[in-house]
């Protein structure tokens, strides 16, 4: 590849938004470029391999709406990927168990399954709980059918449309849990699964849970072999209709020229053209590092400066010798109380130790076949924590991503053995004792994060606040040619939410309403362009691009 190559449109971050947004342009036709600064396409959807016999997956712990006609099938079936990305069900009865002191409760599928589950647990919260469903199963349905309209409605529709987005949408949970009359016991039974957005709920909206939520109600599921098989699927749609991924390619610019986008500027000084650019790259340092404030409007750079990011989270990635007890397919989310805004207060102090909550996630459960996730025998599982916000916590006052050094620094290091010890002791309270038959475990923090994704203050969740409440952005901007795509959109959060966001900006781009098109059935690639499987197929090896694919592995090292 030479330098000042031209292409019709470069994709920085290879994100699902990216990763979707750049398959359907190249499938429309499009020359696409994708870079990436990592080893391996996919953003928080990739994986890692330990000891050659453990896979960990970063972010894909479980999606919703996978079920043959939902929203993530969809997309990848316009695609032509029907026959190569499959889900597995978790436990449709209970795929997640929430932990508190005195109560627990298996979530179904399904609003009025839910209802119930949620009645029977409280019966004193079973007014408030007929409320709050009412709302959040409502607007939930209509943003559904709004993404799914067949043409930009005017305002006047808009209002008609979605009566109940626009009466909670923008105000807070705490809002609705207040209306509701609702205990502190239900409210944390409520938004126990909050770890899936980062906030709490006085400061998520309505819109956001209730659209997460509905989006599990649609049942819940695990991509068949890992989350790094969406990635891999997509890049070979990239490559087979003529588009390229280069990989360890870190992109220091966008380039801007008349007002317009003009391609991108690498850190090793090479420059590609493109009157199209796409960034999946974090909100914030698009606007105010890649981009740069002197091409863009005043107003725009002012809620880039002030906006406020999701919390971000710790993780340990863990493997036994034996299997875990007998348990449903399910994860569990728990706290050490049953007040929700106590518990993101603690953390908010970062008062960790013992930690107020828990997600674990047990990905040879959810996907026990695979030869990858462990040996026979073994287990494999995640678990997570949220921390708090900022540098401080970790005894530093900037990031990786501006350059700080941080993994031998002796108070981050001592406050990263503390959490691990209290993350351990919280972990072994819910599925009993399994220290003495460890035989792999690494921590990733919040900087382990931002080293990877380059994401402002390390969260994989994307924007928290931005101007107005419930306020993010679409995925134009006024530079001409200039789009953002991913977590931080208005498309919402997690791998369906950003791949949401990309092929609505590849519609947007191509002039068409992919996804009323591709749900009616109509596929915009060539099936046939796609390479054929054999049986070593790996998804880890095509994520690294075909320029890369013959290199030496090296896939992300231990989180520190």
């Amino acid at each position: 590849m030479t330098d000042d190559e031209a292409w019709d449109a470069i994709v920085v971050g290879s994100g699902m938004g990216g990763l979707v947004c750049a398959a359907y342009l190249a499938a429309g036709g499009l020359r696409v470029l994708v870079v990436e600064q990592h080893d391996v396409a996919g953003g928080n959807s990739h994986v890692f391999r330990r000891r050659r016999a453990y896979e960990f997956d970063v972010g894909v712990h479980y999606l919703g709406d996978c079920a043959p006609g939902g929203l993530l099938p969809t997309i990848f079936g316009g695609l032509g990927l029907g026959g190569r990305v499959s889900f597995l069900e978790m436990d449709q009865d209970g795929f997640d168990e929430i932990v508190l002191p005195d109560v627990s409760m298996h979530v179904p599928a399904g609003w009025p399954r839910y209802r119930q589950r949620l009645k029977e647990t409280l019966p004193g919260d079973a007014s408030g709980f007929d409320l709050f469903v009412d709302v959040c199963s409502a607007l939930g349905a209509e943003s559904y059918a709004m993404s799914l309209a067949d043409r930009d409605l005017t305002a006047a529709e808009q209002m008609r449309a979605a009566p109940t987005t626009l009466a909670w949408g923008r105000r807070t949970l705490t809002a609705l849990f207040d209306h509701c009359g609702l205990s502190p016991a239900a409210r944390t039974l409520l938004a126990a699964q909050s770890l899936n957005y980062g906030m709490s709920p006085s400061q998520v909206t309505v819109s956001l849970h209730a659209n997460v939520t509905d989006h599990y109600m649609r049942g819940a599921y695990y991509p068949r072999g890992g989350g790094q098989t969406l990635a891999a699927a997509l890049v070979e749609v990239l490559e087979a209709h003529g588009g390229r991924l280069l990989t360890r390619t870190t992109v220091e610019r966008v380039l801007v020229e008349g007002s317009r986008a003009a391609g991108v500027g690498l850190t090793d000084g090479r420059r590609f053209s493109a009157p199209l650019v796409v960034s999946n790259a974090d909100y914030r340092r698009t606007v105010l590092d890649l981009v740069g404030e002197a091409h863009l409007p005043g107003p725009l750079v002012k809620r880039a400066r002030q906006a406020t990011m999701a919390l971000p989270l710790a993780c340990l990635y863990v493997a036994l010798d034996r299997p875990l007890p007998e348990r449903r397919n399910a994860n569990v989310w728990w706290y050490a109380d049953g007040d929700i805004d106590a518990a993101y207060r603690r953390v908010a102090e970062g008062d960790l130790d013992p930690v107020p909550l828990l997600f674990m996630s047990f990905a040879s459960q959810r996907d026990p076949g695979s030869p990858r996730v462990c040996p026979p025998g073994h287990s494999n599982f995640q678990v997570m924590t949220l921390c708090p916000p900022g540098y401080g916590h970790w005894g530093l006052d900037a990031g990786p991503a501006d350059g700080q050094r941080y993994r031998r620094n002796d108070t981050y290091r001592k406050a990263k053995a503390r959490l691990t010890e209290a993350m351990l002791t919280a972990a072994e309270g819910i599925v009993g004792p399994f220290r003495d038959d460890m035989v792999h475990l690494e921590a990733a923090t919040p900087l382990t994060q931002e080293r990877y994704t380059r994401s402002t203050g390390g969260t994989p969740y994307g924007l928290a606040s931005w101007g107005r409440a419930g306020g993010r952005p679409d995925t134009r901007t006024q530079v001409a040619g200039l789009h953002v795509v991913g977590a931080s959109t208005r498309y919402g959060t997690g791998v369906t939410g950003s791949a949401l966001s990309g092929i609505i900006c590849a519609g947007q781009v191509l002039g068409r309403r992919l996804l009323p098109e591709i749900q009616a059935g109509h596929v915009l690639s060539d099936p046939d362009l796609l390479p054929e499987r054999g049986p070593d197929w790996d998804a880890l090896t095509v994520s690294r691009g075909a320029g890369r694919r013959t290199a030496r592995q090296r896939t992300r090292p231990t989180p520190t």
